[in-house]
């Protein structure tokens, strides 16, 4: 409903967008609140949505390509300025090689695939257990590793 008053009185949110940039005609570009003061300044009294109108249309026009929004300022993009690399960008152009070029394959990725042809490797046998006293002992004459919990024994004969 305010759009539908905002447009009914004023030109289009874009078009007031691009009056604002060439007026204000700043070569790093304007930042919202210049445009919004030269917005209100111009076409007077402007209703309580328009701030929030503004940014919608500031957005949309940057995401489409439209306007350019370099560190704060919205900018025209000028006829010679190389597309926008973003979402929705055109692909770089793709250089021809020259004829008889031959491509190298692509380096493979991953694991590489076993072999159908080689023969089955031999299943390496399970080590037996073997107790621990008799389990080799290191350098330092300790055991390897955490050592076993000890269960503490209960009373006999209720004597202790």
């Amino acid at each position: 409903m305010a759009t539908e008053f905002v447009n009914k009185i004023h030109p289009e949110y874009p078009q007031m967008i691009y009056d604002a940039l060439d007026a204000l005609q700043q070569k790093e570009g304007s930042n919202k609140s210049s445009i919004s003061k030269y917005i209100e300044s111009k076409y007077g009294n402007m209703t309580d949505a328009h701030s929030k109108l503004l940014t919608y249309h500031l957005d949309r026009m940057k995401q489409t390509g439209e306007l350019i929004f370099l560190k704060n300022n919205y900018i025209k993009p000028g006829p010679d300025a190389p597309p926008k690399r973003g979402r929705g960008r055109p692909p770089k152009p793709k250089t021809t090689l020259p004829q008889g070029t031959e491509i190298a394959a692509p380096k493979p990725r991953g694991r590489p695939k076993k072999d159908p042809n080689a023969p089955p490797t031999p299943k390496k046998p399970k080590p037996t257990s073997v107790p621990s006293e008799l389990a080799p002992v290191s350098k330092t004459g300790r055991p390897r590793g955490r050592p076993r919990k000890i269960r503490p024994q209960p009373p006999q004969n209720g004597l202790e």
